[in-house]
């Protein structure tokens, strides 16, 4: 049951928004989404199919087993990120909890390598993340890169889908235009259309 739904939620997934490949907190706060018709898809919705996207991101190793406890912590992390990121876009102070919640998370761990020795390698970085400290170290890097994100030079860029339902953030590439994928640009530019007939109709 648990394989089937991460399956087709995989499968009905929309693209990487844009900005995504530069901001990976972009891409974990648009792990679930609203769809047209009342449908929709969570990335994080089972302990399996939050460990496929937390390895597609390079952040945690093949021998972490995830629970569904660890699971509701990356829902409730991203729930905090989304509030944050809907505060920059529309311009509102964010809540107090989402900011506490980011930094609790930025100082739960150290997310810089460690500097360690052993006779056969000499001094090196290791990146400390003992298996039953996977998530927080996975939740850190998230907090890290939205903190980086919201405060940076992409900071303006950021926004929101235009073309409803959909609740997908993205980074504007394109002037003014701001759809998340090539199926909601098709969406609002179908829905501009038909305005246009039946306003020009009456």
């Amino acid at each position: 049951m648990e394989e089937t739904v991460a399956a087709d939620a995989a499968e009905a997934a929309l693209p990487p928004a844009p900005g995504a490949d530069r901001h990976t907190s972009l891409d974990f706060a648009d792990t679930a989404v609203t769809l047209p018709a009342g449908q929709g898809y969570d990335l994080l919705s089972t302990p399996g199919s939050a460990m496929r996207w937390l390895r597609a991101h390079g952040l945690t190793t093949p021998d972490v087993r995830l629970y569904e406890v660890c699971a509701q912590r990356m829902r409730t992390m991203r729930g905090h990120v989304r509030a944050l990121f809907a505060a920059r876009v529309n311009g509102t102070a964010p809540p107090e909890e989402s900011l506490r919640a980011v930094n609790e998370a930025l100082t739960a761990v150290p997310t810089a390598p460690l500097l360690a020795w052993d006779g056969a390698q000499g001094l090196r970085r290791v990146q400390a993340h003992p298996t039953d400290q996977a998530v927080n170290h996975a939740l850190a890097t998230l907090a890290a890169d939205a903190a980086d994100l919201l405060t940076g030079p992409d900071a303006g860029l950021l926004a929101a889908c235009g073309s409803a339902p959909c609740d997908r953030f993205l980074l504007r590439t394109h002037g003014r235009r701001h759809w998340c994928s090539t199926r909601c640009g098709d969406r609002a530019r179908a829905a501009r259309a038909y305005a246009r007939r039946i306003s020009s109709a009456t």
